[in-house]
């Protein structure tokens, strides 16, 4: 920290974002449209953050697509939803902060820039839709899928995942559900087809199509340049700068490295924190939740398990707490369980926990869950049996061979053999998983107990039980699927979807880890996105968002698109405040170095 007295400054703003993920865009869009000089500075030679690296899901009931499509819900109803997954952890006025600006801000978009189109695709469920608020329909805004060549030269500049799908390969919001029924319905076998279409097309007329999250980012950042906001890439910011002169030690803006220069920039207004959490700062993780030594253990000590963005290691959260700002939920992200694979690359278990012939076990061999729970809940019944001195990470997902013949299982598609495929085909489990030691097979229970190390007559008294529950239809044990969450991914062409009895072997057992998509804990801010001291005092002039400030779902998680649904809302929020279009007094005092003759960019 240094402060505004000390030197003179090299760029003079009136509003200085630190991150350019979904809430940073956002939040600069919204200042420029309020007429105040804006600039976005990104540590990464790449934009678009973790929203660039995610399913690109909104989670903003009311939204404008939904209203178009007849479905509005009560905004006191989604607040009553949202009080009752965050338990008390969050203040009804953030919470009411966020049901009532969601709308808003993606109406601000739409109205925006005419890239920012907006979709609803009814039915992916929130993710308690029986308690009160929630709802099968779900609140999941998408955008459509865009030829990134529209980006020119900012093309190369979109932060990409590691682990790319094949040329022409993407998903739009139902392909996936559709399929991961490839065996289930002619609609999953039509998807099969599309995909391979796609891949002709992009090899014959050099389509660079992408979706989701690619596409979310992509859109923004093309509204950024219709307005002509910049943005730095490669330019970390180091430190904030405060105004010791003033009476309350006012963030004025930031230091920034820029071309191996050191640039102190001024921010008249305010600063946006939007840098993201620490999800690769593992040592920092370590010290909030020591449980990550077993992953940590498991994945290997020169790895880490986070799929968020590479570049986020708590630079805001560690800059905001050195002009005195409070932290919350440090020992929190959105966990998602995922199979790690010797080379360290991670996959999401998702629709593989919904199947109907699985069902998973700790260290003992029993149960302990709804395996098609929201990840989130499914990742804290594991920290928790972790804590109790039973196993849990790992844990194993257990399955048959007809199961593996007739569900998509962590990757591996079943239909025929196909040479050169881009993803695993055929009727055999590949011999490298089993090599790998990820996955473990048995021809018995007890067999199958013996490689996972559990005790084998509790395995195969988990799994006679389980098939005994899959025979009559219902999970006594865990009521797994009675919620249409469950059944979202499930095998439609079942009674419940989510159950069936597991047959004859060869019986599988898949490793399950704790993954996660980024941090959720981080600075504490108001219902203006206004950091927060221990006190609950203001500090003047600095603003966080997204995962750089602590979660406004709490330790839940509403629905899909529950991260960049708040990150955007409350840079859109923070944007109007600093502007003082929100009803009270903008969070803006001069100080001993404001003046009416400061440059402008």
């Amino acid at each position: 920290m240094t402060s505004a007295t000390q030197q003179p400054f090299d760029h003079v703003v009136d509003v200085l974002v630190v991150g350019s993920g979904g809430g940073g865009m956002a939040a600069a869009l919204a200042a420029d449209a309020e007429g105040l000089d804006t600039l976005v500075v990104e540590k990464s030679p790449c934009y678009g953050g973790s929203t660039a690296l995610s399913g690109g899901g909104i989670w903003v009931p009311g939204a404008p697509s939904q209203r178009r499509e007849g479905h509005v819900p009560d905004p006191d109803q989604v607040f009553t939803y949202l009080k009752q997954i965050t338990g008390g952890l969050v203040s009804d006025a953030r919470l009411r902060a966020y049901v009532d600006a969601a709308p808003q801000m993606m109406e601000f978009l739409e109205k925006r820039s005419s890239w920012l189109e907006f979709v609803w695709k009814p039915g992916y469920a929130d993710y308690y839709p029986e308690l009160p608020g929630g709802s099968a329909l779900g609140s999941t805004i998408n955008v459509p899928e865009i030829d990134l060549r529209v980006l020119g030269d900012e093309e190369q500049n979109l932060l990409t995942p590691a682990a790319m799908a094949p040329k022409g390969i993407w998903f739009g919001p139902k392909d996936l559900r559709l399929f991961y029924q490839v065996r289930q319905s002619w609609r999953g076998k039509a998807v099969l087809l599309k995909l391979i279409w796609r891949m002709v097309r992009a090899r014959l007329f050099g389509d660079r199509m992408a979706a989701i999250g690619q596409s979310l980012s992509a859109r923004l950042r093309l509204a950024m340049k219709q307005q002509d906001i910049p943005l730095w890439l490669s330019s970390p910011m180091t430190e904030l700068v405060t105004d010791t002169d003033g009476p309350d030690g006012r963030v004025v803006g930031a230091v920034i490295e820029k071309d191996g220069r050191s640039l102190r920039i001024q921010a008249r207004r305010g600063v946006v924190l939007a840098s993201g959490g620490f999800d690769h700062d593992m040592q920092w993780r370590l010290q909030h939740l020591p449980e990550l030594s077993r992953v940590r253990e498991l994945a290997g000590a020169d790895k880490d398990w986070s799929f968020g963005n590479p570049a986020a290691t708590g630079d805001g959260i560690r800059a905001g707490e050195k002009v005195g700002a409070s932290t919350e939920l440090l020992d929190e992200a959105w966990w998602f369980p995922a199979i790690c694979w010797p080379d360290g690359r991670l996959q999401f278990m998702l629709n593989e926990r919904m199947m109907p012939s699985q069902f998973i076990v700790n260290g003992d061999g029993k149960r302990f869950i709804n395996e098609a729970a929201p990840y989130m809940d499914f990742a804290h019944a594991m920290i928790d049996g972790q804590r109790s001195g039973v196993t849990h990470i790992p844990c194993w997902l257990i399955t048959d061979i007809r199961s593996f013949h007739r569900y998509v299982v962590a990757g591996h598609l079943p239909i025929p053999k196909i040479p050169f495929a881009p993803v695993p085909t055929g009727w055999k489990v590949p011999p490298a998983w089993l090599e790998s030691g990820v996955v473990k097979t048995g021809d018995s229970w007890e067999e199958l107990a013996r490689q996972i190390n559990v005790p084998e007559g509790q395995l195969r008294s988990t799994a006679e039980r389980f098939n005994a529950l899959a025979r009559t239809g219902h999970d006594d044990d865990f009521n797994r699927g009675d919620s249409a969450y469950d059944n979202y991914y499930g095998d439609p062409t079942l009674p419940n979807p989510n159950l069936h009895p597991l047959g004859k072997p060869p019986y599988y057992a898949f490793q399950i880890i704790l993954g996660d998509l980024g941090t959720s804990g981080g600075l504490r801010t108001d219902e203006h996105a206004r950091v927060l001291r221990g006190d609950d005092t203001v500090i003047g002039g600095l603003y966080a968002v997204g995962n750089a400030s602590a979660a406004v779902m709490g330790r839940s998680y509403a629905g899909a698109g529950a991260t960049i649904g708040p990150a955007m809302t409350f840079g859109y929020i923070a944007a109007r405040h600093i502007a003082g279009a929100i009803s009270g007094a903008p969070d803006h005092t001069p100080s001993a170095i404001d003046s009416p003759e400061s440059p402008r960019r």
